[in-house]
């Protein structure tokens, strides 16, 4: 089942992203990849927490279901293809 899939690996990125931030954190001049791996972690937790209500896959735009295949290129994804292009031209 995809999702159960993608479940594992946003866990197993998640682990991976909190070990880095402990290696980096006392570095100086990584700042920009501190804050690019907050993001991403940020973003992992948040897709963790739409798998556990039943709303991830749901456009929150429009209500619709999000494709598989926009989920595996970009399992962060809030939106539908119709709605992030359209989200894309307001900007």
């Amino acid at each position: 089942m995809i999702v159960e899939k993608l479940k594992v690996s946003l866990i197993a990125k998640q682990n991976e992203l909190s070990k880095r931030l402990a290696d980096i954190e006392n570095d100086e001049g990584v700042d920009e990849i501190h804050q690019q791996t907050l993001q991403e972690l940020q973003r992992i937790k948040q897709t963790l927490a739409m798998l556990q209500t039943e709303q991830y896959g749901i456009c929150i735009e429009c209500g619709k279901l999000i494709s598989n295949e926009r989920l595996e290129a970009l399992p962060y994804s809030k939106h539908c293809f119709v709605c992030s292009e359209n989200l894309e031209i307001k900007y």
